[in-house]
């Protein structure tokens, strides 16, 4: 297999196979994409699809790695120079929802698939996607808990265990690709207040003093 730099050099072709794969993954589903339609949509040979991907698994867990990264680098944005603790909170659960819908259906492959970066994989290609993958989730998941941690230092969040909450949190905003649809009843704005509104509740202390007093 070439070397990475080649086969994302000014000729290459892998954009378009994901683009085609991302567009099939998330509207038909991995398991009844088949790897030839890909190659069609993608206007190349089924044998040119592996001189990019070693197979379909390694084409899916590119995207999902895609998707990880894109996310943290829009949490880190987001957040970066914010000291309001509250408005930090909001700003990365908008920081979420932000996305094209071409992201949209990332978000949604890498929810449906999310158990694949769980177990070993065979082939050094995908198993390379999937320690990626999962050393992105782990700093996801730190920073959430660093951002609730600091809220709890500064009192403007319960004393809730950060890591718990960070957890809930993130289930919270990842659920959302399970149902939601750009032709649905709700705007992805419409879903980022809703989301963001519940998380403040989450870690809002007075609700949490309200219901430990029960």
């Amino acid at each position: 297999m070439r070397h990475e730099a080649d086969r994302d050099g000014p000729r290459s072709r892998r954009h378009l196979i994901l683009d085609a794969a991302i567009e099939q993954f998330g509207e038909l589903g991995f398991e009844y994409t088949k790897w030839a339609d890909i190659a069609d949509q993608a206007g190349i040979g089924e044998t040119g699809l592996y001189h990019y991907f070693e197979s379909k698994a390694h084409c899916l867990l590119s995207i999902m790695s895609s998707e990880l990264d894109r996310s943290w680098q829009r949490f880190l944005q987001a957040t970066a120079n914010q000291e309001d603790h509250s408005e930090r909170l909001r700003l990365a659960v908008a920081s979420a929802f932000d996305v094209t819908p071409r992201e949209a259906l990332s978000a949604r492959i890498l929810l449906n698939h999310l158990n694949l970066l769980s177990t070993k994989r065979r082939l050094e290609s995908e198993e390379e996607e999937r320690r990626r993958s999962r050393a992105v989730v782990r700093k996801i998941e730190d920073a959430w808990a660093t951002l609730i941690m600091d809220g709890i230092g500064a009192g403007v969040f319960a004393e809730r265990d950060p890591r718990q909450t960070a957890l809930a949190i993130l289930g919270l905003i990842l659920s959302v690709w399970r149902w939601y649809r750009p032709s649905g009843d709700f705007t992805l704005d419409e879903v980022s207040e809703f989301i963001a509104e519940s998380c403040a509740r989450l870690v809002d202390p007075r609700l949490f003093e309200a219901v430990a007093g029960n």
